[in-house]
This record gives structure tokens, sequence and C-alpha cells, in this order.
């Protein structure tokens, strides 16, 4: 792998991370954080669907009209995200419930449109996918931060798969008595990545100097 190539693939997980840097899809991001399971959820499809869109995108950009590029490109991400609903459906109920009308909206994703839009239909397959793999990689730790601070400060807990006798739940002391029930509401959740976001504002201006 080449430097442009390890360049295309950790841009989206570091300097370009859709959700700490450029600030996409906040909407499932503040919506589906409230567990860590759902956050895993949620990246997963986001990931997959992201994957395959910009691969068959990349792959179509010399076919695809440009006066139907859009409704073509919703057409190619609503296919990938009905196989991610039906999957999760059917051996994931619980997450499928959890993540509600979050898990059909991938398909207006701004990060999946905007990847589309702005870096599969004008570069190689290759670059495509490692475009992808790193948003969607980024994508998904964004995630898991956001809903590990919020479960384990607003409950006390982390929420896993269940595993055999493992039932999924891990209980954190001292947050698991006195938890900040707050940062499992809506306020908790603007507030937590007001935060990371000046955080992450500190961290980028630091580097630069």
């Amino acid at each position: 792998m080449g430097q442009s190539h390890v360049k295309e693939f950790t841009k989206g997980i570091f300097k370009e991370n859709p959700t700490f840097i450029i600030m996409l899809g906040l909407c499932p991001t503040l919506g589906v954080t409230t567990q860590v399971v759902n956050a895993i959820g949620m990246g997963a499809g986001v990931l997959f669907v992201l994957l395959f869109s910009n691969i068959f995108i990349s792959l179509l950009k010399n076919i695809i009209p440009s006066s139907v590029r859009i409704p073509s490109y919703i057409v190619i991400i609503a296919s990938f995200v009905t196989i991610v609903e039906l999957v999760m459906h059917a051996f994931a109920p619980s997450i499928f419930e959890a993540l509600g009308v979050y898990l059909p909206l991938i398909v207006v994703n701004c990060i999946i449109l905007g990847r589309a839009e702005a870096f599969a239909n004008k570069n190689t397959v290759i670059d495509s996918i490692l475009d992808a793999l790193g948003m969607g990689i980024g994508f998904t730790l964004a995630l898991l931060l956001i809903a590990a601070l919020r479960e384990g400060l607003g409950a006390g807990t982390w929420t896993l798969f269940a595993i055999g006798s493992f039932d999924g739940v891990v209980e954190i002391p001292i947050l698991n008595q006195y938890p900040l029930r707050i940062m499992t509401l809506a306020a908790g959740a603007l507030l937590l990545m007001g935060f990371l976001k000046a955080f992450f504002n500190w961290k980028t201006a630091r580097n630069k100097g």
C-alpha cells in the first residue's frame, strides 16, 4: 500500500473524521448513542453501505448520466440499506428495534451521499474502497466514543452483545450508583458533543501550530 493509499484510508479516521471534524451525520450520532451496542450496530451498517455504494458508484461513474446522478446514487445506497435492514431484522432484532427510524435513514445520510458525490464519483475503485473504509471506521469510532461516555456516565453501564451466560451488561463501579441521568437525554448528548468538538478543534489547532 503506497503513501497515497495510506493517506486516503487514514484521513477519515483522524484528519477528516466525519463526526468530529466535518460534522456530518449528527442526527443518527446523537440519536443512537444511548448504548454502546447501538453504536456498534449503526457503525457496522453505515460502514457496509458506504463501502459497497462507493464501489458501485466508482464502477458506474462513467455510465450514470449526470442528469440523474443523485437519484441513481440514492437507488444504489437504498439497495444496500435494505440488505442491512433485512440482515439486522433476522439476526439482531433487538438492535434493529433500538435503531428504529435511523436505520432506513442511512439512505440519506450526509456522509454516504457526500462521499459518493465528492469522492467515489471522481476516483478509482481502490481509492473509493479506502475512502469508504476510513470514513466508515472513523464514524464508528466516533459513535463508540460518544456512546461509551453517554451510557457510562448516564447509566453506569456499558451494554454489549450477550454471549452465553454473559448478559451483555458491564457495570461501572461508582457510576452505576451515582449516574448522571442527563447524559442519556438529548440535552446531555448535545452537551457532550460540544465538549468533544471543542477538544478536537483544540487538538487540530495545536497540531497545526
